[in-house]
């Protein structure tokens, strides 16, 4: 219930509509309910019965009070003067008349409810799915680490779907049903009490086994949603590394793991359908039943004369009381359905209620423009309980490169994650100007900085758009970062020039292209701090040429911290820090470092060297 009640807020505000769908609902109901009362009238017709009708309805019309007794004597009324004055004939064309305008009325209310409802629909969807993208925008690097893709695709996807279809869609049920089967036993319990009494026997029991049922269905859905999302990464990982999985006859291997899936997926959700079809079939019986046993006991009643009900009476009883059969199977039947659309309801939720690990504090002031230095002063990071970085200090001045070597795992990249605040250190401080960055806000910080990773994130549309990512760059301005990025020439040789489409990632560019169009994006930002993770290092020769070429230029006074792999990209580097197990080892300038014998520095230099001479 709690699941549910969170994803109707998600209505709000419920003033703008509850009213006035709890109106039409209510007025549906009652129409609705007229059309069935209004058999009584209809059969004392046909079956000429109507000196039955009151006489005192036929002299004056009741006063107003709210009350089943005001209604029914109100219709007398209207229905003695023309069973007066027309005859039989006519009553039976007024019945028919109000009959139809009855059923008129009750349908354009229950279509304005649906209208209505369609409205609130659409309403709940958009604001959880705006939710969970801003939700997932604010979550740090380290939750996607540890999660799926595919399983992230399958909330945002599947899971919605499932709640919208499987609860706000039962909102109907949930809101009017009971409605009518509260108007409808008020009726009946108006017309008999031991009747009604009589049928209220089997309800108990057969809610009893329907609750069971819906336990059932949620622990299903559970494991349904779970396969979805397994099935989800899987095909995620397929597209992604399709051309390894060709390259390596995989395609069996690969297919079997989605079939795996796949399969389990079907067993689950075939289970999930036997059991939700169950609810209905169930209740129908249960309510047959109670009519079976209905029509004996009251027929016992009046034939032994221990009611003083008519026979006409008795019938629009029964018809009344078999209305009540189709709120209550649409009530159960939605019971069951509900389940699976909670169980996806808690997983987009499970991301929304997620709060991020890296946050502003409540007072977080805004970074001031860089001017001085950047120091990280006894540093510690570490994942979970694995130590990472330890007692890193060091200091890079304004316009100064300071350029992180090392084996592979010594810690660079999670050091150069550590200044935007991707994530936070475990322990010691970082310094902008003497300020933490941790009591600044992550907006200000990361607007002071430029980041140039290995790998180019590039995305689905123009080249135009995405070097103007997020700016508001003139045409004039974009061409210009371009050209600084060895990028011009190649943009304008392509079919549409800056407005081709790039696909996905920029697939359709090559990897020194989509380097220079990540360089001519970060030149357009002009940020005065610059990191570089490898830039160079999964391009060939020609295209490293090209791309060090602009990364010089992108360099030219500002703040640099480059990531190398390749040691003759950081030559020129005015301090060389390199790390070792997480501690810095030795630091500075590629020429002191060469000096330093038996050092880490100069056997990485003599290894790539040897590699070099090699090829």
């Amino acid at each position: 219930m709690k699941t549910y009640l969170r994803i109707l807020h998600y209505a709000r505000p419920l003033a703008s509509f509850l009213p006035q769908y709890l109106l039409y609902t209510v007025l549906a109901t009652l129409f609705g309910l007229a059309n069935f009362t209004l058999i009584i009238p209809l059969l004392q017709v046909l079956f000429e019965k109507t000196d039955q009708v009151p006489t005192q309805a036929s002299t004056q019309l009741p006063a107003f009070h709210f009350s089943l007794d005001w209604v029914k004597d109100t219709f007398n009324y209207f229905f003695a003067d023309v069973l007066a004055t027309h005859g039989t004939m006519g009553a039976l064309t007024f019945v028919c008349i109000i009959v139809v305008v009855s059923v008129l009325c009750s349908n354009l209310f229950r279509y304005l409810s649906l209208r209505l409802l369609a409205k609130v629909r659409a309403r709940v969807i958009r604001n959880l799915r705006h939710d969970l993208y801003r939700r997932i925008l604010q979550l740090q690097l380290g939750y996607f680490a540890g999660e799926r893709k595919g399983d992230l695709m399958s909330r945002f996807t599947a899971d919605v779907q499932e709640v919208e279809s499987s609860v706000v869609n039962t909102m109907t049920a949930v809101i009017q049903e009971p409605l009518k089967i509260i108007a409808f036993f008020a009726v009946l319990f108006y017309m008999s009490v031991p009747l009604t009494l009589f049928t209220l026997i089997l309800l108990p029991i057969s809610g009893i086994l329907i609750a069971g049922v819906a336990k059932r269905l949620r622990q299903q859905a559970k494991q349904s949603q779970s396969t979805l999302g397994s099935m989800l990464s899987v095909i995620d990982e397929t597209l992604g590394g399709i051309r390894v999985i060709k390259a390596f006859n995989a395609q069996q291997y690969i297919e079997g793991k989605f079939e795996d899936q796949n399969d389990e997926y079907a067993r689950t959700s075939r289970r999930i359908d036997n059991t939700r079809d169950l609810a209905s079939p169930f209740s129908e019986f249960a309510g047959v039943a109670v009519v079976a046993g209905l029509l004996y006991f009251g027929g016992t009643l009046i034939l032994g004369g221990e009611s003083n009900l008519t026979g006409e009476t008795f019938i629009g009883y029964v018809v009344l009381f078999s209305q009540v059969l189709t709120p209550a199977k649409a009530l159960s039947s939605s019971f069951g359905n509900i389940q699976r659309g909670l169980v996806a309801g808690e997983r987009v939720l499970g991301i929304i209620d997620t709060e991020p690990a890296i946050r502003d504090k409540p007072n977080a002031q805004l970074l001031p423009a860089f001017e001085q230095q950047i120091e990280l002063r006894n540093l510690q990071f570490a994942y979970g309980t694995d130590p990472v970085l330890q007692d890193i200090n060091l200091t890079i001045q304004k316009g100064k490169t300071v350029a992180l070597v090392g084996p592979s795992g010594s810690g660079k990249s999670t050091l150069a994650d550590l200044l935007p605040r991707f994530y936070d250190p475990t322990g010691g401080q970082i310094l902008i100007d003497g300020h933490d960055v941790r009591d600044c806000t992550i907006h200000s910080v990361r607007e002071q900085m430029g980041i140039v990773t290995q790998e180019s994130i590039l995305f689905n549309d123009t080249i135009f758009n995405n070097i103007r990512f997020n700016t508001q760059a003139t045409e004039a301005e974009v061409m210009e970062a371009a050209r600084i990025a060895n990028a011009h020439d190649f943009i304008t040789a392509t079919p549409d020039g800056y407005q081709t489409i790039i696909g996905d990632r920029g697939g359709r560019l090559s990897g020194g292209q989509r380097q220079r169009l990540s360089i001519a994006r970060a030149i357009l930002r002009n940020p005065p701090i610059l990191i570089l993770d490898e830039a160079t290092s999964a391009l060939d020769t020609e295209s490293e040429k090209l791309v060090q070429e602009a990364l010089t230029r992108l360099m030219q006074h500002r703040t640099s911290l480059v990531i190398a792999h390749r040691l003759s990209t950081v030559q020129h580097a005015d301090e060389i820090i390199v790390l070792h197990q997480g501690r810095i080892a030795e630091r500075g300038t590629h020429d002191e470092l060469l000096r330093q014998p038996g050092g880490l520095y100069q056997r990485l230099s003599q290894m790539q060297a040897t590699n070099a001479a090699l090829v």
